[in-house]
């Protein structure tokens, strides 16, 4: 199976690298990820975006996917960046993927692979918990557990969501990966996101092992579409802090 991908390369040259994990249905291609990936290419980090299995342009169905499967992929990502130009210094995960890249960054304590520079993770928008995702989707659409499986619309469109999605969801105790993470993790969360509440933010501030930071996107929504320079805010933010690591 075959993961696509996107490098943004800075013009002069770079400093250091990153791997950016989407959101929940989202993709490589969303129009934040898009921009803060370029804008960090901008500030001399190299950035890789990618798609996790079944969506955008990678192989593989995305009935198939469930959280355990985002963490492979991610380290697949992860992987192939180390091989290919230099070890990710930076993770960065959007929503779903900042819980992935929790995960992902809870590993480099023990690493000596790929993750073995890793010195720096920054989150935006993410949970906590991968539960709540579970029961959001079931109150969507009652036949997911009445059949093992049902759609449900996400962006204007219907995804496959089955049974082993939502066990993987609940059953993660992403709790105890976040109190393992030792590198320094900001946290940028917006008061106002209505699909992950502000409170997940500061359950990250008290629970992730690393050194934290918490910088509130106030006005912003869970995308960064509804005001232009949330997207270069983010960027620089996230740009500035790690160059203390990275």
């Amino acid at each position: 199976m075959t993961l696509a991908g996107v490098l943004e390369i800075p013009k002069t040259g770079s400093v250091a690298s990153a791997v950016f994990a989407h959101c929940f249905t989202c993709s490589k291609d969303l129009k934040a990820i898009v921009r803060v990936s370029r804008q960090l290419a901008d500030l001399r980090i190299l950035t890789l975006r990618f798609d996790f299995r079944g969506i955008g342009h990678s192989q593989g169905e995305f009935a198939d996917s469930n959280f355990e499967t985002n963490v492979s992929d991610l380290n697949a990502a992860i992987e192939w960046l180390a091989e290919s130009h230099r070890p990710p210094g930076l993770l960065i995960g959007h929503s779903l993927g900042g819980a992935a890249a929790m995960s992902v960054a809870a590993q480099a304590a023990a690493e000596s692979g790929p993750l073995a520079e890793l010195a720096a993770l920054a989150t935006l928008a993410a949970p906590s918990c991968t539960a709540h995702l579970a029961e959001f989707l079931l109150s969507q659409n009652s036949r997911i557990a009445a059949t093992g499986q049902g759609e449900v619309v996400i962006g204007g469109r219907a995804w496959p969501i089955t049974m082993q999605l939502i066990e993987s969801l609940r059953q993660r105790d992403l709790a105890a990966e976040i109190q393992k993470i030792r590198v320094p993790h900001l946290i940028l969360h917006s008061p106002e996101d209505k699909t992950v509440a502000f409170q997940h933010a500061h359950t990250l501030l008290q629970q992730s092992g690393g050194l934290t930071s918490l910088v509130s996107l106030d006005g912003a929504d869970h995308l960064l579409v509804n005001q232009k320079h949330d997207v270069t805010f983010v960027a620089q933010m996230i740009a500035a802090w790690a160059n203390r690591y990275i």
